[in-house]
């Protein structure tokens, strides 16, 4: 599995890839804002293009840096999305346009124009990735448009079902599902042992069954892990190209849960790839390792050199 860093801080960017470890960046408005905004008040005048150039630059070739439009209508998608590739992919040939799936909100009234936007642009040889995903059915929409990516929103997923539950949560938090899945499978079964009596249509048309059968009111699926699942699996079962970025990651936990998947590529924040790295007793071991070595006075194994 592939990892780009979700990330618009340059200085974020450039330390993760000298890990060795990171595959391409996504950004969005929103992050490429607060980057600017602490940069500025960092004392550091910035300006908005010269920035972006500068987070394509240090990603550098070969690794896939997402940027997003700003309409909701397609045609203007298109023309922002060839103004952006015009501008920042001859830096180092890597820019991906990012384009929302669906964009019915407010004043926009139709659900296609992300669909139009990302079929048009594809035609034109325009890598595009499709986000704000947040169904199957979406992102086998998307890549029939001709998306190169699509983009899950893993953790907004698990926010929308807790929210729904009612389950008090921090952003960074893990959710369990698999232990809500077994809370509801318990007290799905206790229903219907208490149904027994009844006729199987009646059962079977039991408000309260079909709510326990349908987990946090999300049309069947539990988990933002389960939606990514359920996208790698259609598209390989039908031979699709799309390649499947698991986003809106929130933990290490996460991380692991996608991969486990089959996920193409996950799209990580900085924090998360630290965490990833870290554990308690890694920790120890150093410190024991480094104290043992000082005691037995390993550093004369290297002479001068440490």
């Amino acid at each position: 599995m592939k990892i780009f860093i979700d990330t618009a801080k340059v200085g974020e960017i450039r330390e993760a890839i000298s890990w060795g470890v990171v595959d391409g960046v996504t950004t969005n408005p929103t992050l490429i804002r607060k980057a600017i905004e602490e940069e500025r008040s960092s004392g550091r005048d910035v300006e908005l293009e010269a920035y972006v150039g500068e987070i394509c630059e240090t990603a550098g070739e070969g690794r896939p840096v997402s940027l997003e439009v700003l309409s909701q209508e397609a045609d203007k998608m298109v023309e922002e999305a060839k103004v952006l590739y015009d501008r920042f992919n001859p830096i180092a040939e890597n820019v991906v346009i990012k384009i929302p799936v669906n964009t019915r909100a407010g004043r926009i009234a139709s659900d296609y124009e992300g669909l139009k936007a990302i079929k048009e642009l594809s035609g034109m040889g325009i890598p595009v990735n499709a986000t704000l995903v947040m169904t199957p059915e979406q992102a086998l929409l998307a890549s029939k448009a001709g998306a190169t990516y699509v983009s899950p929103f893993a953790g907004r997923v698990d926010d929308f079902i807790r929210t729904n539950l009612g389950i008090g949560f921090e952003k960074g938090d893990y959710f369990d599902f698999e232990l809500l899945k077994e809370i509801f499978d318990a007290r799905l079964s206790e229903r219907l042992r208490d149904s027994l009596s009844r006729d199987v249509a009646s059962i079977f048309l039991d408000r309260e069954v079909r709510k326990m059968r349908d987990i946090g009111g999300n049309n069947g699926i539990i988990s933002g892990v389960e939606v990514t699942r359920k996208i790698v699996r259609i598209f390989r079962e039908y031979g699709m190209k799309t390649k499947v970025i698991a986003s809106s990651i929130r933990n290490a936990r996460q991380v692991r849960e996608v991969a486990e998947v089959g996920c193409d590529i996950a799209t990580v924040p900085f924090k998360v790839l630290q965490e990833m790295l870290r554990h308690p007793k890694t920790e120890e071991g150093v410190e024991r390792f480094y104290s043992d070595a000082i005691r037995a006075k390993y550093k004369e194994l290297f002479g001068n050199r440490s």
